[in-house]
């Protein structure tokens, strides 16, 4: 009996010293599934520079770790040491690599501690100047009439442009009126729906509002529930709900995760330190500029973010399926 509650004390010390010691000299890497300049190194680089006001000690930095449509990375962190110093900083694509890859070499629920939520970027679908739709609805009578000569970009497997457009084609249930054209990345993606080669995507708004101010492209539907009412420039265009795609609500959003096994005291200060990053005026103002809506309700918290992406991993699953696209 006196061994077991000396036991049961050392480990309450040690993992109240370890807390304490947490991060200590060594620097908190948060790792990037894509090159340095997109979107998500953007919201790496203004957490890791928020978090360090609110982690005593902290000295964040950024690792990017690209390839495989993300699943280098977070391979990397889940096999990483569960100190507290490897973190995974990633979008939807959490969610969507376990329908789109057949095989991976860790499970997205059972091999990694939830943080918490980041952000959320509302979608647009888009199209080239050159076509003579002008209205959602329009547009949508136009790929029906047209089946099988339209084609649709995105900027690579597990992108969130790939995402978008296999959701909006399941639900739209006109997976066989569009050829998938990827590239390597939403620039080309991009420069090519400006210059007319494809007809259609569906990408952040981060990537498609100034084209669309300055009618380089044409903008049909936002993806969110509701219109973007308060949007300077997306507030004209109705959502994909709206125009009858019942259920349609996609953001492309971003959160937090540690290795599996990571001690409990360390998550609890990892936690605390990005909810008060999140309310911090200067990340916010930043995130704004990104086009994202920093997440303010429970999905903050470690099991209601593990409980939302489970929900979108189940809902990815049925899209991808339903298109029959996989990688090896």
């Amino acid at each position: 009996m006196k061994q077991w509650i000396a036991l049961t004390a050392l480990a309450v010390f040690t993992t109240g010293a370890y807390a304490q010691a947490f991060p200590g000299s060594k620097p908190v890497t948060f790792v990037v599934p894509f090159a340095a300049g997109g979107p998500t190194d953007r919201v790496a680089r203004d957490l890791a520079e928020a978090m360090r006001k609110f982690v005593p000690g902290g000295n964040f930095v950024v690792e990017n770790t690209a390839g495989a449509g993300g699943t280098i990375a977070a391979t990397k962190v889940a096999k990483a040491n569960p100190d507290g110093h490897t973190l995974l900083v990633w979008h939807i694509g959490m969610a969507a690599t376990p329908a789109l890859y057949r095989k991976i070499q860790y499970k997205p629920l059972e091999d990694f501690e939830y943080l918490g939520m980041i952000n959320e970027v509302p979608m647009t679908l888009v199209g080239k100047p050159q076509l003579p739709a002008n209205t959602y609805r329009d547009f949508e009578n136009y790929i029906r009439a047209n089946a099988g000569k339209l084609n649709i970009a995105h900027a690579g497997l597990g992108s969130a442009s790939h995402i978008c457009g296999l959701l909006w084609q399941s639900t739209l249930q006109s997976k066989d009126a569009m050829t998938t054209i990827p590239f390597g990345g939403t620039a080309p993606a991009m420069t090519a729906l400006m210059g007319g080669q494809v007809d259609v995507m569906c990408d952040q708004t981060t990537n498609t509002t100034a084209q669309i101010e300055a009618g380089r492209i044409k903008a049909f539907a936002v993806t969110t529930a509701k219109p973007l009412s308060g949007h300077p420039v997306l507030r004209h265009y109705p959502s994909l709900q709206e125009m009858g795609l019942k259920g349609f609500d996609l953001t492309i959003w971003h959160g937090l995760y540690a290795p599996k096994g990571t001690p409990a005291a360390v998550l609890q200060t990892l936690n605390e330190g990005l909810k008060k990053a999140l309310k911090d005026p200067e990340f916010i103002k930043k995130q704004e500029g990104l086009g994202a809506v920093v997440v303010t309700d429970k999905r903050v918290e470690p099991a209601e973010h593990k409980k939302f992406v489970a929900a979108e991993m189940t809902k990815i699953k049925a899209a991808v399926d339903a298109a029959g696209k996989y990688a090896d």
